[in-house]
């Protein structure tokens, strides 16, 4: 579809939502259902699934073969891997759905979503968390948090750079609290355990 957009649809695109961001790419076969929200400078895949009414922010890179349904919200700057996969209804039948049954989704700023990963609906993935590649994701996942597995389970923390954090030795810091470095920015975080 050609247009005299600020944004690039491919041609074989489907788009049929209007709010779609400046410098916004949507590639081979996507379809962008109304309703939607798409915002500046995001990358949509090929093959990327957006339903009626999700909402997706500022500069957001969704891979090849992600389905995006009703009631997920994606913050800025968040990664999506390819085949990536989020719900929508707790209790699904065929025979029974209704928009009551839609259970919101969110995934925060800088959050990072692993190839083939499965979102649970009725969760927030917190900033700048990473689930690993292939993990079922049933809980909320805290900011910063490395989650993996079926079922997913946290397995540390990561930095903002997206590499996997350290606790500090010797470093003062009361029952709840620990210090953490990335090796790769250098960056200190304090965390609240629990």
């Amino acid at each position: 579809m050609s247009c005299d957009c600020p944004y690039y649809a491919h041609p074989t695109a489907v788009v049929e939502s209007e709010a779609i961001g400046d410098g916004t790419k949507i590639w081979h076969f996507a379809h962008v259902r109304r309703d939607s929200r798409i915002g500046k400078n995001c990358n949509i895949g090929k093959s990327v699934y957006i339903d009626i009414g999700a909402e997706i922010g500022d500069n957001v890179k969704i891979q090849n073969f992600v389905s995006v349904y009703r009631g997920v919200c994606i913050e800025d700057d968040v990664f999506i891997g390819p085949s990536a996969t989020f719900t929508n209804d707790l209790f699904p039948r065929a025979f029974v759905w209704d928009e009551e049954h839609v259970v919101p989704t969110r995934i925060c700023r800088g959050a990072s979503i692993g190839a083939n990963a499965t979102l649970v609906c009725g969760i927030t993935v917190g900033e700048y968390a990473l689930i690993g590649a292939g993990s079922v994701v049933a809980e909320s996942v805290p900011p910063y948090a490395l989650v993996i597995g079926n079922p997913a389970k946290q397995r540390g923390w990561v930095c903002r750079c997206g590499k996997r954090l350290e606790k500090m030795a010797g470093k003062d810091s009361d029952a709840n609290k620990a210090f953490y470095k990335c090796t790769a920015c250098g960056k200190e975080i304090e965390i609240q355990e629990g």
